[in-house]
């Protein structure tokens, strides 16, 4: 049966805890250095930029920014581990970079793109389609709970708000359904006959 929380509950509210402990000290490091850490995001079609791709989820726009993105953070990340670290660690791997490169090709020109919002849209959208690509009852019941509570995010993958990227939201969801889609194929293939 699919599950839909994390087989150890309390290691992974421990890794989304410890996950969201590296984000607060590399935002409290930005803020008392003067690092201006956020022009490292992801600064589309330059090749330095490129690099943003690996860090740019770590980097937000000061305190407000990084407290939006916390809850979210901590609950779709939580849930996401119902498969397993493993399984969580290669989907998250795959819409941090997959979103990221996408935002790189197709993102604004100039703009230093960053904050965890992009993986949070690919959680979700994980979330939502994981149980219908897999045909589990529960775990399409969790998703209509999620898309009743949280379905309003849905319209921060539209262009709309200045300073947003909506890029990022909607790369993010989208390598988030390709996730979802994955993992069901491999548990298919995975399943005894």
């Amino acid at each position: 049966m699919a599950r839909i929380v994390p087989p150890h509950p309390l290691r992974a509210a421990a890794v989304m805890l410890l996950f969201t402990a590296v984000l607060y000290a590399v935002e409290f490091y930005d803020q008392m250095s003067g690092a201006y850490l956020d022009n490292e995001g992801i600064i589309s079609r330059n090749a330095d930029g490129a690099w943003g791709i690996l860090w740019a989820p770590l980097l937000h726009g000061g305190w407000p920014h990084l407290w939006a993105n916390t809850l979210p953070f901590l609950v779709f990340g939580w849930l996401a581990m119902a498969g397993g670290i493993r399984q969580w660690f290669g989907v998250t791997a795959l819409i941090w970079l997959g979103s990221g490169a996408a935002v790189w090709l197709v993102g604004p020109s100039m703009a230093s793109t960053i904050g965890m919002s992009g993986v949070i849209f690919g959680w979700l959208l994980f979330l939502l389609a994981r149980g219908f690509f897999a045909r589990s009852g529960r775990q399409i019941a969790l998703a209509v709970v999620l898309l009743f509570l949280e379905g309003g995010m849905l319209f921060g993958v539209l262009p709309g708000t200045p300073g947003i990227s909506w890029q990022a939201h909607l790369f993010g969801a989208l390598f988030g359904i390709l996730a979802a889609w994955l993992v069901a194929r491999a548990d298919r293939t995975q399943a005894p006959l």
